[in-house]
């Protein structure tokens, strides 16, 4: 029998289960986006169609869209086919707007979350984390770092290859994340290159510190903790072939750095660069911002992408 001593015990119940914390989700754009240079702002990340290769293939295109955003964390996909060509065509990713240009030491931690598969391995592409630092906020890059979670048919930049033409690696079974990793180093012509790869396989399901990367350079291959973060992505290098990577959770929030303001959630933009104040800026350097005095125009082919009300990069 329900008697009243027992409703009583549930009346007062009601305050406690009506006040469990819901984590909210915002309303964002999720059309699908195949744009040379869209972009999507959701809340802290912006996802950019970075198609810089593209005329360097026969045929192809690349489309994205944005899943869903509960609190930090993001779910979005992207599609592409690409033909013809031996470079990287497009870089879609997800870009972290908040706490960047702070130095690594002022970076308590990059927790960071990912959860993705792909369609096809039959392709040459990568699905890794990419960052730059530099000698000054908003900067010309000095350092790339990159953490590959797989290597499909890809390769690292590397400064030294074996007699089999396959990169050699400065370190081997570095331990970080709760993985292991060999690091490479080279340079693409404009700055140093340092990439973690899988020593085998790929990581579909990534969740650690990022920073614990940047101190494993600090620590051991001479990267100054006084470099600025300039920028933190994360997405797919892709060269050839065709896939879709799905993105189930991904997330990545800077503790220790002060946030920046980002433009509201759910905004789309194809941006095109402001007029020039002299000279031009390369591929990831600094091109407009906030009390931005340098060059706002980019060198071809690429364009002015704004990433928040401070800074706007070459991509």
């Amino acid at each position: 029998m329900f008697t009243f001593a027992k409703l009583s015990v549930l009346c007062l119940l009601i305050p406690f289960i009506s006040a469990s914390p819901v984590e909210e989700r915002a309303a964002i754009d999720t059309t699908s986006h195949c744009g040379q240079w869209d972009t999507v702002v959701a809340g802290p990340y912006t996802l950019f169609l970075d198609q810089w290769g593209l005329s360097g293939a026969t045929s192809g295109s690349d489309c994205a869209s944005l899943t869903s955003l509960n609190g930090n964390t993001l779910a979005w996909q992207t599609t592409w086919t690409w033909v013809g060509g031996t470079g990287v065509k497009s870089f879609t990713n997800i870009n972290a707007n908040n706490g960047i240009n702070q130095q690594l030491s002022a970076i308590k931690s990059i927790p960071a979350v990912w959860t993705w598969s792909q369609s096809s391995t039959s392709v040459v592409a990568d699905v890794a984390y990419d960052m730059f630092t530099s000698t000054s906020p908003g900067g010309s890059a000095v350092n790339e770092i990159m953490i590959w979670l797989a290597n499909f048919n890809a390769g690292p930049i590397s400064a030294t290859f074996n007699s089999a033409g396959q990169p050699v690696p400065v370190a081997s079974s570095v331990s970080l994340g709760g993985h292991s990793w060999n690091l490479y180093f080279g340079s693409n012509g404009a700055n140093n290159v340092y990439s973690f790869l899988p020593t085998s396989g790929t990581v579909p399901s990534f969740n650690s510190d990022i920073m614990l990367f940047l101190n494993y350079l600090i620590t051991n291959q001479g990267l100054s903790s006084s470099q600025f973060l300039t920028t933190l992505q994360g997405g797919t290098e892709a060269t050839s072939g065709s896939a879709t990577l799905t993105s189930s959770a991904f997330s990545l929030v800077i503790n220790g750095a002060a946030a920046t303001t980002t433009p509201p959630a759910g905004t789309s933009t194809s941006t095109t660069p402001p007029s020039s104040t002299g000279g031009t800026a390369a591929h990831f350097d600094q091109c407009g911002g906030q009390n931005w005095a340098g060059p706002t125009v980019c060198a071809a082919p690429f364009t002015c992408q704004v990433q928040n009300p401070f800074f706007s990069q070459c991509l």
